[in-house]
């Protein structure tokens, strides 16, 4: 479904991504994890088609460099954390903007009645439909969250990138958010690739891991297999699966 090989780029003073290879099969769900600035969201924009890259991606056995930008765009969407908004619109006028490649009367950009119910049925989803009147200029910041994963949906694509999605949501909309999109992968036409700073989402959401240290591979399999204390401990500095031990030992003190 997915094929890097010896994907490498950067940003003018060198690559910060270095002969990243892997595949990714439908129904299929990689994490991707590391410390910051190892090159994990440089990576899924190479992915998109954002950013010039060396090497090869290719979508369904095709290259995307043989594809056009709306033909990558009908097959990946992209939900990245929240930086700020800058226009004003609706809650469902936003989500709808994910039903553009789908619109047929792209001239005028009139919406179907089969587009507006499959934006009620993406708010719904993420248990917005209540407020699709709101301007999103008024919504918190986990609220925004959702309305954006809401029109990722809307775009119906065959993958969706992730970049730290869950940083603006509480515990319980965090939790949601992966089982949906291992919901949303499982039929086996599907596939998420999420760059997740929280381990255990990451773990939880993933049947791979791609771990990530200074722009190249530093382990690469399927999660229940690969993770070590000691190979995060060499990613990350740290005693990571001790620290995780220790917390435990914190809830288990907390009554049910």
């Amino acid at each position: 479904m997915l094929s890097l090989t010896n994907i490498s780029l950067g940003y003018g003073n060198g690559d910060v991504v270095n002969e990243i290879s892997f595949t990714l099969n439908a129904g299929e769900n990689l994490s991707i994890i590391g410390p910051n600035g190892c090159g994990k969201t440089t990576l899924l924009k190479a992915i998109a088609g954002i950013l010039p890259f060396r090497g090869e991606v290719e979508l369904g056995g095709k290259s995307t460099r043989k594809m056009k930008h709306k033909e990558i765009a009908s097959k990946i969407a992209m939900l990245s954390q929240i930086t700020g908004v800058y226009f004003t619109y609706s809650v469902f006028d936003t989500v709808m903007m994910g039903r553009y490649l789908h619109i047929k009367d792209k001239l005028l950009g009139i919406p179907s009645d089969d587009d507006k119910a499959h934006v009620r049925r993406c708010l719904e989803t993420v248990d917005l439909w209540a407020e699709k009147d709101r301007e999103i200029t008024t919504l918190s910041g986990g609220q925004l969250q959702r309305v954006f994963l809401a029109r990722t949906l809307a775009q119906e694509p065959e993958i969706i990138l992730l970049d730290e999605p869950t940083n603006h949501l509480d515990l319980k909309y965090q939790v949601e958010l992966i089982e949906y999109l291992r919901s949303w992968a499982a039929p086996g036409n599907r596939a998420v690739v999420g760059v997740l700073h929280d381990i255990n989402l990451a773990m939880r959401l993933s049947d791979k891991l791609l771990i990530m240290k200074d722009g190249r591979i530093q382990a690469l399999g399927k999660t229940d297999e690969i993770v070590t204390g000691a190979l995060l401990r060499q990613t990350y500095g740290i005693d990571v699966a001790g620290y995780m031990r220790e917390s435990m030992k914190v809830w288990e003190g907390v009554r049910g």
